[in-house]
Protein backbone atom coordinates (compact mmCIF):
# COMPACT_ATOMS: atom_id res chain seq x y z
CA UNK A 1 0.00 0.00 0.00
CA UNK A 2 1.35 3.50 -0.82
CA UNK A 3 1.68 6.01 1.74
CA UNK A 4 -1.28 8.17 0.81
CA UNK A 5 -3.43 5.79 1.02
CA UNK A 6 -2.03 4.45 4.50
CA UNK A 7 -2.01 7.65 6.19
CA UNK A 8 -5.71 8.30 4.47
CA UNK A 9 -8.00 7.14 6.90
CA UNK A 10 -5.69 8.21 9.69
CA UNK A 11 -6.32 12.24 8.85
CA UNK A 12 -9.63 11.48 7.79
CA UNK A 13 -10.16 10.25 11.57
CA UNK A 14 -8.57 13.14 13.45
CA UNK A 15 -9.79 15.79 11.50
CA UNK A 16 -13.95 14.65 11.00
CA UNK A 17 -13.47 13.69 14.65
CA UNK A 18 -12.22 17.22 15.68
CA UNK A 19 -15.25 18.77 13.69
CA UNK A 20 -17.71 16.29 14.91
CA UNK A 21 -16.39 17.29 18.58
CA UNK A 22 -17.05 20.75 17.83
CA UNK A 23 -20.63 20.00 15.91
CA UNK A 24 -22.60 21.34 19.24
CA UNK A 25 -21.02 24.55 19.87
CA UNK A 26 -20.70 25.33 16.35
CA UNK A 27 -25.11 24.60 15.84
CA UNK A 28 -25.12 26.25 19.22
CA UNK A 29 -23.37 29.45 17.78
CA UNK A 30 -25.40 29.78 14.38
CA UNK A 31 -28.60 29.03 16.08
CA UNK A 32 -28.05 31.99 18.42
CA UNK A 33 -27.73 33.70 15.61
CA UNK A 34 -30.62 33.02 13.78
CA UNK A 35 -28.34 31.59 10.88
CA UNK A 36 -27.52 28.43 9.15
CA UNK A 37 -23.59 26.85 8.88
CA UNK A 38 -22.63 27.25 5.37
CA UNK A 39 -19.23 26.50 3.17
CA UNK A 40 -17.43 29.28 5.63
CA UNK A 41 -17.75 26.40 8.42
CA UNK A 42 -16.45 23.89 6.16
CA UNK A 43 -13.91 25.92 4.06
CA UNK A 44 -12.87 28.50 6.80
CA UNK A 45 -9.22 27.89 6.78
CA UNK A 46 -9.20 29.08 2.98
CA UNK A 47 -11.60 31.53 2.80
CA UNK A 48 -10.15 33.56 5.68
CA UNK A 49 -7.14 33.61 3.60
CA UNK A 50 -8.17 34.25 0.05
CA UNK A 51 -11.42 34.29 -2.29
CA UNK A 52 -12.32 31.14 -3.57
CA UNK A 53 -12.63 30.49 -7.23
CA UNK A 54 -15.45 29.57 -8.89
CA UNK A 55 -14.14 26.29 -10.55
CA UNK A 56 -12.38 25.35 -6.83
CA UNK A 57 -15.94 25.41 -5.38
CA UNK A 58 -17.76 24.06 -7.97
CA UNK A 59 -15.03 20.99 -7.03
CA UNK A 60 -15.46 21.17 -3.24
CA UNK A 61 -19.07 21.04 -3.74
CA UNK A 62 -19.31 18.54 -6.72
CA UNK A 63 -20.76 15.50 -4.17
CA UNK A 64 -23.92 17.98 -3.11
CA UNK A 65 -26.34 20.28 -4.64
CA UNK A 66 -23.99 23.24 -5.38
CA UNK A 67 -26.51 25.41 -4.22
CA UNK A 68 -25.30 28.31 -2.76
CA UNK A 69 -28.25 30.09 -2.31
CA UNK A 70 -28.23 30.28 1.86
CA UNK A 71 -24.59 31.98 1.56
CA UNK A 72 -26.07 34.73 -0.08
CA UNK A 73 -29.41 35.42 1.35
CA UNK A 74 -27.87 34.96 4.87
CA UNK A 75 -25.18 37.88 3.71
CA UNK A 76 -22.13 35.88 4.72
CA UNK A 77 -20.77 35.58 0.88
CA UNK A 78 -20.69 37.41 -2.27
CA UNK A 79 -19.55 37.21 -5.86
CA UNK A 80 -17.15 39.40 -7.01
CA UNK A 81 -15.84 40.33 -10.68
CA UNK A 82 -14.11 37.19 -11.29
CA UNK A 83 -16.92 35.08 -9.93
CA UNK A 84 -14.55 34.48 -7.15
CA UNK A 85 -16.45 33.89 -3.85
CA UNK A 86 -15.39 35.75 -0.85
CA UNK A 87 -16.64 36.34 2.55
CA UNK A 88 -18.27 39.14 3.78
CA UNK A 89 -18.09 40.92 7.27
CA UNK A 90 -20.19 38.54 8.86
CA UNK A 91 -19.32 35.35 6.84
CA UNK A 92 -15.33 36.15 8.38
CA UNK A 93 -16.77 36.69 11.56
CA UNK A 94 -18.28 33.19 11.55
CA UNK A 95 -15.19 31.49 9.88
CA UNK A 96 -13.09 32.74 12.42
CA UNK A 97 -15.62 31.25 15.49
CA UNK A 98 -16.01 28.29 13.58
CA UNK A 99 -12.56 28.01 12.99
CA UNK A 100 -11.59 28.29 17.20
CA UNK A 101 -14.06 26.24 18.04
CA UNK A 102 -13.02 23.21 15.97
CA UNK A 103 -9.73 23.70 17.50
CA UNK A 104 -10.64 24.09 21.20
CA UNK A 105 -13.01 21.00 20.48
CA UNK A 106 -9.90 18.61 19.34
CA UNK A 107 -7.20 20.03 21.85
CA UNK A 108 -9.79 19.23 24.62
CA UNK A 109 -10.81 16.03 23.30
CA UNK A 110 -6.68 15.12 22.70
CA UNK A 111 -6.20 16.35 26.27
CA UNK A 112 -8.10 13.68 27.31
CA UNK A 113 -5.93 10.72 26.03
CA UNK A 114 -4.94 8.10 27.82
CA UNK A 115 -1.98 8.75 29.58
CA UNK A 116 -0.13 6.08 27.69
CA UNK A 117 -0.57 8.06 24.61
CA UNK A 118 0.90 11.09 23.98
CA UNK A 119 -1.77 13.56 23.35
CA UNK A 120 -1.26 17.02 23.69
CA UNK A 121 2.18 17.27 23.99
CA UNK A 122 3.16 15.75 20.05
CA UNK A 123 0.34 18.50 18.49
CA UNK A 124 3.09 20.86 17.52
CA UNK A 125 5.27 18.93 15.78
CA UNK A 126 2.27 17.50 13.83
CA UNK A 127 1.44 20.77 12.80
CA UNK A 128 4.98 21.45 12.01
CA UNK A 129 5.04 18.41 9.73
CA UNK A 130 1.50 18.94 8.47
CA UNK A 131 2.12 22.46 7.44
CA UNK A 132 5.52 21.17 5.84
CA UNK A 133 3.20 19.66 3.08
CA UNK A 134 1.22 21.98 2.33
CA UNK A 135 3.09 24.84 -0.14
CA UNK A 136 4.57 21.73 -2.14
CA UNK A 137 1.95 20.29 -2.43
CA UNK A 138 0.21 22.95 -4.44
CA UNK A 139 2.36 21.71 -7.56
CA UNK A 140 0.45 18.55 -7.41
CA UNK A 141 -3.08 19.51 -6.70
CA UNK A 142 -6.25 20.61 -8.23
CA UNK A 143 -8.06 23.84 -7.86
CA UNK A 144 -9.78 23.51 -4.49
CA UNK A 145 -6.38 22.14 -2.60
CA UNK A 146 -4.99 25.78 -4.22
CA UNK A 147 -7.80 27.38 -2.63
CA UNK A 148 -7.47 25.91 0.72
CA UNK A 149 -3.30 26.57 0.89
CA UNK A 150 -1.60 27.90 2.49
CA UNK A 151 -4.26 28.32 5.64
CA UNK A 152 -5.35 31.12 7.21
CA UNK A 153 -4.09 31.37 10.75
CA UNK A 154 -4.49 34.01 13.27
CA UNK A 155 -0.88 35.09 15.28
CA UNK A 156 -2.88 33.47 18.49
CA UNK A 157 -3.14 30.30 16.90
CA UNK A 158 -2.41 27.42 19.19
CA UNK A 159 -0.92 24.22 17.93
CA UNK A 160 -4.24 22.59 17.87
CA UNK A 161 -5.86 25.26 15.38
CA UNK A 162 -2.43 24.41 13.34
CA UNK A 163 -2.98 21.50 13.19
CA UNK A 164 -7.06 21.06 12.56
CA UNK A 165 -6.68 23.67 9.77
CA UNK A 166 -3.73 22.43 8.19
CA UNK A 167 -5.51 18.87 8.46
CA UNK A 168 -8.32 20.67 7.09
CA UNK A 169 -6.23 21.56 3.96
CA UNK A 170 -4.53 18.48 3.28
CA UNK A 171 -8.11 16.50 3.01
CA UNK A 172 -8.49 18.21 -0.04
CA UNK A 173 -5.52 17.64 -2.08
CA UNK A 174 -6.52 14.00 -1.41
CA UNK A 175 -9.86 14.97 -2.94
CA UNK A 176 -8.15 16.77 -5.55
CA UNK A 177 -6.40 13.60 -6.63
CA UNK A 178 -9.86 11.34 -6.42
CA UNK A 179 -12.12 13.69 -9.08
CA UNK A 180 -9.04 13.64 -11.35
CA UNK A 181 -8.72 10.11 -11.29
CA UNK A 182 -12.86 9.29 -11.94
CA UNK A 183 -13.09 11.38 -14.21
CA UNK A 184 -10.01 10.29 -16.35
CA UNK A 185 -11.51 6.53 -15.79
CA UNK A 186 -14.97 8.48 -17.60
CA UNK A 187 -17.11 8.82 -14.88
CA UNK A 188 -19.43 11.29 -13.07
CA UNK A 189 -19.63 12.58 -9.20
CA UNK A 190 -23.00 10.09 -9.31
CA UNK A 191 -21.10 7.08 -11.22
CA UNK A 192 -18.02 7.01 -8.69
CA UNK A 193 -20.58 6.51 -5.72
CA UNK A 194 -22.47 3.98 -7.34
CA UNK A 195 -19.87 1.91 -8.71
CA UNK A 196 -19.54 -1.63 -7.03
CA UNK A 197 -16.17 -3.03 -4.96
CA UNK A 198 -14.54 -4.34 -7.59
CA UNK A 199 -11.62 -3.75 -9.58
CA UNK A 200 -12.25 -0.53 -11.42
CA UNK A 201 -12.92 1.04 -8.31
CA UNK A 202 -9.92 -0.25 -6.84
CA UNK A 203 -7.94 0.76 -10.14
CA UNK A 204 -9.46 4.30 -8.91
CA UNK A 205 -8.50 4.55 -5.94
CA UNK A 206 -5.40 3.33 -6.86
CA UNK A 207 -4.81 6.28 -9.15
CA UNK A 208 -6.05 8.20 -6.23
CA UNK A 209 -2.91 7.21 -4.46
CA UNK A 210 -0.31 7.95 -7.26
CA UNK A 211 -1.90 11.34 -7.42
CA UNK A 212 -1.72 12.04 -4.22
CA UNK A 213 1.80 10.57 -3.21
CA UNK A 214 3.64 13.22 -4.26
CA UNK A 215 2.78 15.76 -1.14
CA UNK A 216 4.40 13.77 0.86
CA UNK A 217 7.82 13.35 -0.73
CA UNK A 218 8.80 16.36 1.42
CA UNK A 219 9.25 14.59 4.29
CA UNK A 220 11.57 12.00 5.22
CA UNK A 221 11.32 8.30 5.79
CA UNK A 222 11.35 8.70 9.57
CA UNK A 223 9.35 11.62 9.19
CA UNK A 224 6.53 9.88 7.63
CA UNK A 225 6.32 7.16 9.77
CA UNK A 226 6.61 9.96 12.91
CA UNK A 227 3.16 11.81 11.03
CA UNK A 228 1.03 8.54 10.77
CA UNK A 229 2.17 7.42 14.38
CA UNK A 230 1.66 10.89 15.22
CA UNK A 231 -1.58 11.07 14.05
CA UNK A 232 -2.83 7.58 14.70
CA UNK A 233 -2.37 8.33 18.75
CA UNK A 234 -4.32 11.55 19.04
CA UNK A 235 -8.09 10.28 19.86
CA UNK A 236 -10.67 10.44 16.65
Amino acid sequence: MSYAGLIRPVIDRVQVGARAAARPRVQAYYAGRGLRPGFESSFNFGLLARPMPADALADALVYTSGDMTDELEQGVAEVDADGAWRLTALGRELALAVQRMVAEAAEERWAAAPELLPGLTVVPRLAELVGRLLAPGIASAGPAFRAMAPVYEPADASPALRLTSRLGALRHHRADAHRAAWRAAGLTADGVRALPDGPRRRAIEDETNRRDEPVYAVLSPRERLELLAGLGALPG
